[in-house]
Formats: structure tokens, sequence, C-alpha cells
């Protein structure tokens, strides 16, 4: 299985074909294989070599589309750099990896700067923009009109193809590594229950960087699809891709949802192009999935759970679960039920399977599964235990095989669909000198799913109040990741006998009245 293999396929059985829509530029599969193949070329020019790292910090484009085919395609592995991190971020993924090239748009250029003297592996550095490259960068036009095509020297199945970041519960991202197999079997598991296929269009709305948009990136290219992309996800954007261009799946998180169909102006769209949604990435509440299906009736909302270390699904809730009466009804609360050749089972501490409807951790195994951890052995060997996926989410299967997520062994928090991990937000706290003492917890919010909240004990109370802690925290991490409220604490926060913060406990009076501890 080649990552290469399936944009020849396209370019074979649908030459003529829509391959990728942005801003007005389209080029059909055959134009998108020879400029896929010319990058490739220009990409070994500059002296990208088998296994070679090729890091991309852009807004969604049909050059980032290009890329996630020409890297594998030269040989070389694809790092997609999450647009939202700060600064010292952009050069942990980037050192990390050891990236020997960089791939950058107008959006992050300016920004290029503040960080360019601390890379240490990057050589080369490409602007992906319209207008002439800065000083020192080369053209990503330029290397592809000068290059011919070439043969794919990708070997596929086990090879590395890409490395995703995520977040580290001790505080350190870690790059999940996926192969050819993992990444193409799990597009074709998904495919055909979500309505990718050669005759779809799907719309790029969520970020190029996520393997939840990658998994579909795979998928329609797989089908010999279409895909209309737009920058970034916004209300209004999107309501008029789906309606211009007749979309008619998209995978959006559950936030996204939201924010489309409680639009003011929703209405005025046409929408009726919208066969299949697929959500994922934190749970829907029933409020906005009640609206959903009354904005969009056409649609048919499939909910994928997994994560990137899944490739990234696991279960998939079909649509005609999706309902609250007749014979199908009941399982409108649960992820679904495991995708064609992956195995689930909860288990206890020990590894055990406990019996069904008894609450432990998620755990699975397919082809779609990581190889991996980079340069992390210990932690995956861990994580893949007794070779098994170990998720760090709790959940239950009922006697029908139907998976609900109750809670998380992990500290992680979900917010608007993008994964925060308590460690990471802790540890920028704690650079702070008033701060004795922080736990990071998630509590619910109408909007965004959880919010992140930090509760601190001070050195001297009252030192710093909740603005000076979150401007803090906007010096050391991304945005999304910095708290949202904070509140302050005299007390030594409760610990366990092992000497742990007891998250469970701070967390209980925001969670009180709820059904599970995941929003």
């Amino acid at each position: 299985m080649r990552i290469s293999s399936i944009v020849r396929r396209a370019a074979q059985m649908n030459a003529s074909g829509l391959a990728s829509n942005f801003m007005g530029r389209s080029q059909n599969w055959a134009q998108f294989a020879s400029r896929v193949s010319r990058l490739a070329s220009g990409l070994r020019s500059i002296g990208v070599e088998q296994g070679d790292r090729v890091a991309m910090l852009s807004l969604n484009s049909d050059r980032y589309l290009e890329y996630f085919f020409a890297v594998p395609w030269a040989g070389g592995v694809f790092v997609p750099i999450n647009t939202r991190l700060a600064p010292p971020e952009f050069v942990h993924w980037l050192n990390d990896s050891s990236a020997s090239v960089l791939l950058i748009d107008d959006n992050f250029t300016p920004a290029l700067g503040k960080f360019q003297d601390q890379l240490e592996t990057v050589k080369t550095i490409i602007h992906v923009g319209d207008g002439p490259a800065p000083e020192g960068m080369l053209s990503y036009e330029g290397l592809i009109e000068g290059a011919g095509e070439m043969d794919p020297l990708d070997k596929g199945g086990d090879e590395l193809a890409g490395l995703f970041y995520t977040g580290g519960t001790t505080g350190r991202s870690k790059g999940v590594m996926l192969s050819h197999r993992n990444l193409l079997v799990n597009s074709l598991q998904i495919a055909g229950s979500t309505g990718f296929n050669a005759e779809a269009h799907y719309l790029h709305a969520a970020p190029m960087f996520h393997l939840a948009n990658g998994a579909a990136t795979f998928a329609i290219t797989s089908m010999a699809g279409a895909s209309s992309i737009i920058p970034s996800f916004e209300p209004v954007a999107t309501l008029i891709a789906i309606q211009d261009n007749k979309i008619d799946v998209a995978l959006l998180v559950p936030t996204m949802i939201n924010m489309t169909v409680n639009h003011p102006d929703v209405d005025q769209y046409d929408l009726s192009s919208l066969k299949n949604v697929a959500f994922g990435a934190s749970p829907m509440p029933e409020s906005v999935l009640r609206k959903a299906l009354q904005v969009i009736p056409n649609a048919r909302f499939h909910h994928v759970y997994g994560q990137t270390e899944a490739g990234p699904v696991l279960t998939l809730l079909p649509y005609q679960r999706m309902v609250e009466d007749g014979p199908l009804a009941g399982k409108i609360k649960s992820a679904g039920v495991a995708v064609p050749a992956v195995e689930i089972k909860i288990v206890d501490e020990d590894d055990n399977e406990v019996p069904r409807n008894t609450v432990g951790e998620i755990v699975g195994r397919g082809d779609n599964v990581m190889m991996g951890y980079w340069n992390q052995p210990e932690m995956t060997a861990t994580t893949l235990r007794n070779g098994w996926l170990h998720t760090g989410d709790g959940g239950r299967m009922d006697e029908d095989g139907f998976v609900y997520v109750v809670d998380r062994v992990k500290d992680m928090i979900i917010s608007g669909g993008e994964n925060v991990y308590s460690a990471e937000v802790e540890n920028a706290i704690y650079q702070h000198p008033a701060v004795v003492e922080c736990a990071v917890i998630g509590v619910p919010h109408e909007k965004w799913g959880e919010q992140v909240h930090a509760i601190i004990r001070l050195t001297e109370a009252g030192s710093v109040d909740e603005a000076a802690v979150i401007s803090h925290c906007h010096e050391w991490i991304a945005n999304y990741k910095c708290p949202r409220s904070v509140s302050f604490e005299t007390e030594p926060l409760p610990l366990s006998g092992a000497g742990k913060i007891l998250k469970n406990e701070l967390r209980k009076p925001y969670w009180a009245g709820h059904e599970k501890a995941v929003n």
C-alpha cells in the first residue's frame, strides 16, 4: 500500500475529473498528479532523501493537498505543523522531528523571524505563496516549474509516511509515527460508510494539519473524488462553499457544526447537496445534533471515535443509529462499533477484559494502529503493550458491541475539538514565580464542550490575578491551550496517597449534575 498509488489510480481512472478547487484555482486529476510528481522531483533536487522529514506550516490550500502526496512520492516523511501553536512549540516540533525542509505560507512567514535561529536541522525553507519568495527562501511554484516528472520512490506498507504530533501527558508533544499502511487502511475503513466515492465532493474546512481531515484527504483521493478547500473554518465561508460547490461530504468537529447550524443567516444558504457529515474529536451535544438534523435534513451524520495513534478512527456510529425513535434507537449516545478490521475491547488496570457494560480502558488493534512514538521507545512500549493500543479513554461496551466513552484515563481536555493536555498547561503556569501549586482541569462549556480551567495556590494570596495568569500562559503555549478561567486556593490542593493531586475531587463541583465527565 503506497500513498503514491492512490494519486496514480485517480489520474488513470478519472483524469479529467476535478481533483482540487481552491479560491478559484482548480485542477483535474491528470494535472494534480503531474504537479505532485514534479514537486517530488523538486524536493529531491534540493537534497530530500529517503526518510527525510519535510514539515509544513500553512493554512489550508490546494498546495497543502499536493504536499501530502509529493513528500512520500519523493521518499520523504511529512510533518504537518499545528498552526495554532506558539513559536516555542513550532521549534520543538521541527527540532524533535529533525525536519530538513520547512514549507511555510504567507500567514506565518512574518513569524518566522521569531524562531528561525532556534531551528537545528531545517536547511531549506520553501515559500508557499503566490508572490515572490522572500529572501532566503525557495519558491514553491518555481520548484515545480523547474522540475520534470519522476517515478514515485515510496516503498509503502510499513514504511514511515508521516509524523503527526500530539500533546504529551508529560508536557512534551510526541510524534505519532504512521505508515503508508496505517493511513490508507484507515481511509478505506471509513470511506464506504461515510459517503466517500468517485462522485463525492468533499469540503476541507477542518484544518489540514489535523489527522481527522487527513483521513478524509486520503479517503477522497483513494476514491478519485473531488476536493474543495477553504483556508480555515469560518461559518459563513463554510456555508458559501457548501452551496456554491454543491458539497456532499464534510468532516467537522461538533463545535464547527454548532457554529454553522446556529448561524443567524444559515437559512439563506442552500445546503441541500450535503448528504454526509462525519464528526468526531469531541462528543456532540444532543441539542446541536437535533439542530443540525433540522437545518440539514438531507444529511446523514456519522459519529467517529479514535485518536491520532489509531490513524485516527477506531469506531463509527452509523447514521441509521443517529435516531431517538424507532427500532434502531437507543445507541445515539454511543461512539458506535469497531470499524472493519479493527478489534476493540474494554480492559481493567491489569489488561483483563471486563464484562459488558463495565467501565474500563478502551483498547484497540488493527492495521491502522501507529508504528509507535518518534524516538520514544518506552512510551511506545507502554501504549502498545500486549499488542493493543491503550487509548487512555475510559469507556464501556454494551451487549451489541457499541462503545460508550464515559471519562478519560489521561488528563486530557477537549475544547472545540482540540486536545489540550493538562500537564502542558500546568508546566506553563509553573513558570510563574508566584505559583506554588496548580492543577488544570476541563470544565463544562456550552459552546466549546469543555474549557480549560486552572486551580492555583500562590506563594502570597492576591499577588497575581486571573488576567495575569492567563497573560503569562500566552507567552508559553498556544492560545487554545491557555486557561479561560482561574480560581485560587489558599489551602494545599488535595493529594492521593502517592502524592498526586486528586483532580477527580477538583472536578466534582464543576461536573455535578452531568451524566459523564466529558461534555
